[in-house]
C-alpha cells in the first residue's frame, strides 16, 4: 500500500477514506487473477461450489470477497471477453458495504453489478437486483448469465405477463433481475395471500377438510407436495441492489404501488363527483371563484366560489353527499386542469390514465396519484375512473426497499442526492473514477427571450452538425415538447428519430443508434436508458456526440444524465445548454407572477443578448425546486412513518389497512 493511500485509510467516514481501505481488497484480487487464469471452466465452478460451502458455513462474506470478486472477474472475462477494470472492482465492493455508487455512464455499471450480487447469493438467500423496466432486466440477465453459469449460479427473470408458479421459480433462484415495480406488487400479493391463509386457519374444521384434500391431490408418493398458487413467491428480504438508484429509490419513491379491492357502494357515489366536478371545473375563475396558493399547490374556494358550486345543477346520483365534500370535489377538479397536462405529466393508453415519470420520460406502470387527483385526470379524460379508496394493499417503492438489510445501488448521478439516501435509506454515496479521463466539453450556454426564438436556435445548430455528420442527441423535457421539436426538424429536412414514452419498445434500438455518423436522436428525459451509444472511429474524428439540453429539469441530477452521454470511456464531445425566459422552471420555482414578469421582459426585449446574469437566475430556480421536492419528500416518509405506528399499534397490517 502507498504511504498516501496508508494515510488515507486512517480518515473516517470520507469517500478518500472508504477507497484507500478498499484498495486493499483490490490488491488482494489483483494478486489472484493470475491463478484464476489458469483454472480450466471445471475447476472455476469447483471453487465458486466452495466459496458457497464456506459461506453458508459461517464464514464472513468480506473476508471471501476477494477471492469470489476475482473469480467473477476471470468467469467474465472467459465468456463474454468483458475484464472488470480496477474501478469496477471498487464500485463493487463500495456497493457490498451497502453503497449507493456513482459511476458515470458507459462505465459499465451492469457489468459491475455481477461482483456484489453474485457474493450475495452464494448465502442461498436470494439477491434481487432491481432495474426501470422489463426489457432492461431481461436484457441484463441474459447478458451476464454465461458468467453466472459458469460459477454455478441460477439467474431468473420476473417478468410483467409471468403467473404465480412462474414467479416462485425465478425467486427462488439465486439471482433474480426484474423491475422495482414488479418486486412491490408480488410483495403486496403475497400479503394479500397470507393474510387469506391466516383467516382460512380460523375456520377449524374447513382447514382440515382443506389439508385432507390437498394431501390426496398433491401427495407425489415421496411425502412431499407440490406447490400450489396458495403460496408466497417471494423469500424473504435479503440483498436489493438497485440499478439507476436515485430514480427509483428517490424520484419514483413516493407513488405508491396499488392493488385495486371491489367497490364499495360509497365509492362508485365519488366516481359520480369527480364526473361531474370534471365537467364543471371550467366554469370557476381564479381570483374571482378560487384562489391558488402556488407554494403549497392548494386550491380554495372563495365565497363567491362556494356560492356557485351550490348553485350548479347535481345529478341524483349525488344525493347525500356532504356540502364540504362537494367543495373538494371541485377545488380537486380545478388543481388538476391547472397542473397536469396530458403528454407532459400522463399519457393515455388503452383507455387508462398511465403517470409519465417526469425524471426519465419513462410509464410508470401500476403507479396512481394518490388524495384522489388520479381520480380526477381520468374524469377530466373520460376514460373509466378508478375508485379513490379502493385498495386491498398498498406500498411504495420506499416502503418496499427499506426492508432490506442489505441494500446497494448504482447510478450515474447520486452525489446530489447523498443526505437523502443516507438519512432514509442508510446508504453511503461513493462516487468511483472513471476508466479512463473523460474529455467532454461544455459549449457556452445560450438564452432566448422566447421559447420560440429558442426553438429556431437548437434547429440551427443541428442543421449545422448534421451537415459535417457529427451525431446530435437532443434532450426534452416533456412528450410534446419532443414533437414540437420534431415537427421543426421535419420541416426543416432534418432526418431524425423520436424517442418517448410512445415508443418504449424501440428506446434500445434508438439510443444505441445514436452516435452513429448523421444521426439525429429526439429524446425526452435520458435518465436510465440503460443502452450504450457506441462513437464509430469516423465520428471520433468529428468530435464525438454532440448532446443538446433544451430545458434546464427540476432536478440537476436529470441534466447530468442526459450530459454524459457524451464523451464517455474517453471518447470525445460535447453539450450545451439551451434557455428561454418562457421555460417552465421559472414558474415552477417562483410562481405565475414572477414568470410573467420575465416573459413580459422577453417580449420587450427579444434581440437582447441574455448572459451570466439570467443563467444565475436558472441555477437559483433548479435549487429552489430541488429543495421543494426533497421537503415534500421528507414530509411524506414522516406521515408514513407515524401512520404505520399507529396502525401497529392498533394490530394492523400498514401495507394491507392502508387509507387511500
Amino acid at each position: 500500500m502507498g504511504v498516501v493511500r496508508f494515510i488515507k485509510s486512517f480518515i473516517p467516514f470520507t469517500v478518500s477514506g472508504y477507497l484507500a481501505r478498499w484498495s486493499a481488497a483490490l490488491d488482494r484480487i489483483n494478486k489472484l487473477e493470475k491463478r484464476r487464469i489458469e483454472l480450466s471452466d471445471h475447476e472455476i465452478r469447483k471453487e465458486s461450489l466452495s466459496l458457497r460451502y464456506r459461506i453458508r458455513s459461517g464464514e464472513p462474506a468480506w473476508g471471501i470477497l476477494p477471492e469470489a470478486y476475482s473469480l467473477v472477474r476471470e468467469a467474465a472475462r472467459r465468456t463474454i471477453n468483458m475484464r472488470h477494470f480496477d474501478v469496477q472492482i471498487l464500485g463493487g465492493i463500495a456497493m457490498f458495504k451497502r453503497s449507493i455508487v456513482e459511476m458515470q455512464t458507459g462505465e459499465g455499471k451492469t457489468l459491475t453489478a455481477t461482483l456484489p450480487i453474485y457474493l450475495n447469493a452464494l448465502s442461498g438467500k436470494g439477491a434481487l437486483l432491481a432495474t426501470v423496466n422489463d426489457y432492461l432486466a431481461k436484457r441484463d440477465a441474459e447478458l451476464m448469465q454465461p458468467i453466472y453459469n459458469i460459477l454455478g449460479v441460477k439467474v431468473g427473470v420476473i417478468q410483467t405477463e409471468m403467473q404465480p408458479e412462474q414467479r416462485r421459480q425465478a425467486y427462488n433462484c439465486d439471482i433474480t433481475y426484474g423491475t422495482a415495480k414488479e418486486f412491490g406488487f408480488d410483495f403486496l400479493r403475497d400479503r394479500l395471500l397470507l393474510r387469506k391463509i391466516k383467516e382460512g386457519e380460523h375456520d377449524f374444521i374447513g382447514a382440515m377438510l382443506n389439508d385432507n384434500f390437498n394431501n390426496k391431490l398433491n401427495n407425489n408418493g415421496s411425502g412431499q407436495t407440490k406447490n400450489t398458487n396458495e403460496e408466497p413467491v417471494q423469500r424473504e428480504p435479503f440483498f436489493a441492489l438497485v440499478d439507476e438508484a436515485d430514480s427509483i429509490l428517490i424520484d419514483e419513491a413516493s407513488t405508491p404501488l396499488v392493488i385495486s379491492a371491489l367497490p364499495t357502494e360509497d365509492e362508485k357515489r365519488d366516481v359520480e363527483c369527480f364526473k361531474w366536478s370534471a365537467r364543471n371545473a371550467g366554469e370557476f375563475a381564479d381570483e374571482i371563484d378560487y384562489k391558488f396558493d402556488h407554494e403549497k399547490k392548494t386550491i380554495t374556494l372563495t365565497a363567491n366560489g362556494r356560492a356557485k358550486v351550490r348553485a350548479l345543477k347535481k345529478p341524483e346520483a349525488m344525493d347525500g353527499v356532504g356540502l364540504f365534500n362537494i367543495y373538494e370535489f371541485i377545488q380537486r377538479a380545478i388543481k388538476v386542469d391547472r397542473e397536469y397536462r396530458r403528454d407532459e405529466h400522463y399519457v393515455i393508453r388503452n383507455g387508462e390514465v398511465v403517470i409519465v415519470d417526469e425524471f426519465t420520460g419513462r410509464l410508470g406502470e401500476g403507479r396512481k396519484w394518490r388524495d384522489g387527483i388520479h381520480q380526477a385526470v381520468e374524469a377530466r379524460e373520460n376514460v373509466e375512473v378508478t375508485v379513490a379508496t379502493g385498495q386491498a394493499a398498498r406500498v411504495t417503492v420506499q416502503d418496499y426497499f427499506l426492508r432490506f438489510d442489505n441494500l446497494a445501488g448504482m447510478t450515474g448521478t447520486a452525489a446530489a442526492s447523498k443526505n437523502e439516501l443516507s438519512k432514509i435509506y442508510r446508504c453511503k454515496v461513493i462516487p468511483v473514477p472513471t476508466n479512463k479521463p473523460p474529455k467532454r466539453v461544455k459549449l457556452p450556454t445560450r438564452i432566448y427571450a422566447t421559447e420560440t426564438a429558442k426553438w429556431q436556435g437548437i434547429v440551427r445548430e443541428i442543421i449545422e452538425l448534421n451537415a459535417i455528420g457529427r451525431p446530435v442527441l437532443i434532450g426534452t423535457r416533456t412528450i410534446d415538447k419532443s414533437l414540437i421539436l420534431s415537427n421543426a426538424l421535419a420541416d426543416a429536412g432534418i432526418e431524425h428519430q423520436v424517442l418517448n414514452a410512445y415508443q418504449i419498445e424501440a428506446e434500445a434500438e434508438i439510443v444505441a443508434k445514436a452516435g452513429e455518423e448523421g444521426k439525429v436522436t429526439v429524446s425526452t428525459n435520458m435518465a436510465g436508458r440503460g443502452t450504450d451509444i457506441k462513437i464509430p472511429d469516423k465520428v471520433v474524428k468529428l468530435g464525438g456526440l454532440h448532446v443538446i439540453c433544451t430545458e434546464m429539469h427540476e432536478s440537476a441530477r436529470i441534466d447530468r444524465q442526459l450530459i454524459g452521454r457524451c464523451g464517455r470511456q474517453g471518447d470525445p464531445g460535447t453539450y450545451r445548454q439551451y434557455l428561454s425566459l418562457q421555460d417552465h422552471l421559472i414558474e415552477k420555482a417562483y410562481g405565475p407572477k414572477v414568470a410573467k414578469k420575465y416573459k413580459n421582459y422577453g417580449l420587450k426585449h427579444p434581440h437582447k443578448s441574455y448572459g451570466k446574469k439570467y443563467l444565475i437566475l436558472f441555477q437559483k430556480a433548479q435549487r429552489k425546486v430541488e429543495k421543494n421536492s426533497f421537503r415534500n419528500r421528507k414530509t411524506m416518509l414522516y406521515y408514513e412513518k407515524e401512520r404505520k405506528k399507529i396502525q401497529h399499534a392498533m394490530g394492523q397490517d400498514p401495507y394491507l389497512d392502508t387509507p387511500d
